[in-house]
């Protein structure tokens, strides 16, 4: 399994909460989940040439993950994102200008074109720049690998042309329901329920399938064929710490069960259990690879 690759493009950051500090960004998050669970992430991004950079690269480097894709900036800082806890969750403050913003094409081609990814997984913040899009765009013309779109719409950082575009390049998007309503506005698209509206998405964009996230509730599929796979939320004993990154806990074990094969409904049910549980820890990443074992050993990873 550790030759399996996957690319992993956008925004590598440092979440800032009221006491520490957490280096995140949807594809890190990601890419560290598959690293531990024994997979070759290969993450695409741009860091700053500052200590904040320094700090996120010497981690990289500790967990054993691939640095290679790691472009260094001396123009613009590593990023950072402000994390404000309120009594209903979460809420981000992105800051603009940010070395992810400036991935460089050329460098990443380089890089990419001596490997045969499995998957490529991208989302839309990194897209909010035209140097970074571009970057992109050269890596999804230079491989056919299949595609999973991560929405994740932060406001004001989105657009109609940049999602249209993600979404013309995917195979596979994951979503959760609000931002499944904000789309369906944008593209006018029928339908009364969600399903309806992921369907329409289906079919006016040529995408194979639709991973819907509903927090505690579940989450649920939907496939070219109009076929809906439903899995129940998880009860958890343990009490909610935090909400941040149990979406991007939830996307890599969806890629991991994509890669395995395992039947959808189970791909679906491990990444609720694994998402649950990253609620019941402060931040998006566990502090000690003990956390995986219980997952990997069930698993049989």
């Amino acid at each position: 399994m550790g030759s399996e690759t996957i690319i992993l493009f956008g925004e590598v950051l440092a979440d800032i909460f009221d006491d520490r500090k957490v280096f995140g960004g949807a594809p890190f998050n990601v890419a560290r989940h598959l690293q531990a669970f024994g997979l070759h992430p290969l993450l695409i991004s741009r860091i700053g040439n500052d200590e904040l950079g320094c700090e996120l690269l010497a981690q990289i480097k500790d967990i054993g993950m691939d640095d290679c894709g790691i472009q260094l900036d001396d123009l613009h800082p590593t990023g950072q994102v402000i994390v404000h806890m309120e009594e209903r969750g979460h809420r981000f403050e992105i800051l603009p200008e940010q070395a992810y913003d400036y991935i460089q094409a050329d460098i990443s081609h380089r890089i990419i074109s001596a490997l045969c990814p499995k998957l490529i997984y991208f989302g839309t913040l990194a897209q909010r720049n035209a140097v970074s899009a571009h970057a992109l765009v050269s890596l999804l013309h230079s491989n056919k690998a299949p595609r999973l779109l991560d929405i994740n719409l932060r406001k004001p950082w989105y657009d109609t042309r940049i999602l249209k575009h993600s979404l013309m390049h995917a195979n596979l998007v994951k979503i959760n329901q609000e931002e499944l309503d904000v789309l369906a506005v944008l593209f006018r698209l029928p339908g009364i329920n969600e399903v309806q509206k992921a369907a329409a998405l289906i079919k006016h964009f040529g995408l194979d399938s639709m991973l819907v996230t509903c927090g505690e509730e579940g989450a649920w599929q939907l496939d070219i064929e109009n076929k809906v796979i439903n899995v129940a939320g998880v009860v958890s004993s343990q009490p909610l710490v935090d909400t941040v990154g149990a979406g991007d806990g939830f996307a890599s074990v969806y890629l991991l069960g994509h890669l395995r094969r395992w039947p959808v409904s189970l791909t679906l049910s491990r990444a609720n259990t694994f998402a649950a549980a990253l609620c019941e820890i402060r931040g998006a990443i566990p502090d000690s690879p003990d956390f995986y074992k219980p997952f990997i050993a069930d698993w049989k990873i």
